[in-house]
């Protein structure tokens, strides 16, 4: 009887246990990797935001906007990894998702060499061809930091040229960017009809 009582006791631990595990790497797993805030509010410049996960680029070049384009570069979009996955996961963005927006130039040639809407013949053909780096953005999606904001979403930019970019960035006003975002994203703030890789994951 003891020894049956030790057993069951030895299970019940083991059970036990293997809950708590379970639980603790669920956790884990769906813990979102936030961005970094200094003490004056700005936020720090996201790390290897080129290794997250790529998601599309964007455009809108200003020969095919009247030469009035408001966003005439390559936008080269990236999502941090954890949020990717939380996306994939549920079809929504977690609290602390990151959204990183590297800016490129459209490649240019000599004067001759360019077409009048700005395109240019590579070897595979006449188009847009990314040239120099111009600047990085980033988007971040805090509820608890920005209760105010739509969505809780907070826009940043840390320069618009060359790298190196600023350490740090204070939030955009909120009537800068999130008008736009709410008035024609399709998800959440996001613009995600324009990025063919979170729609590829989103659950049905």
């Amino acid at each position: 009887m003891i020894r049956k009582v030790l057993v069951s006791a030895a299970l019940t631990g083991a059970m036990l246990t293997g809950i708590a595990s379970y639980s603790m790497i669920n956790a884990q797993e769906n813990k979102i990797a936030a961005a970094k805030f200094n003490a004056d509010g700005a936020v720090s410049i996201p790390q290897n935001w080129r290794q997250w996960v790529f998601i599309g680029t964007p455009l809108t070049p200003n020969a095919l906007n009247d030469g009035k384009a408001p966003f005439p570069e390559f936008h080269n979009v990236y999502i941090e990894p954890s949020a990717f996955a939380h996306w994939k996961k549920t079809g929504k963005f977690a609290n602390g998702t990151q959204i990183a927006k590297e800016l490129v130039l459209i490649r240019q040639k000599d004067k001759d060499e360019m077409n009048k809407d700005g395109s240019t013949g590579e070897v595979s053909g006449v188009g847009y061809f990314q040239g120099k780096l111009t600047g990085l953005e980033l988007t971040v999606k805090d509820t608890v930091r920005y209760p105010n904001e739509p969505g809780g979403w907070a826009y940043f930019s840390f320069g618009h040229s060359a790298p190196p970019y600023a350490k740090t960035a204070k939030a955009f006003p909120t009537d800068s960017c999130n008008a736009c975002h709410e008035a024609s994203a399709q998800d959440d703030f996001v613009f995600t009809q324009f990025y063919p890789v979170l729609r590829a994951v989103k659950p049905k």
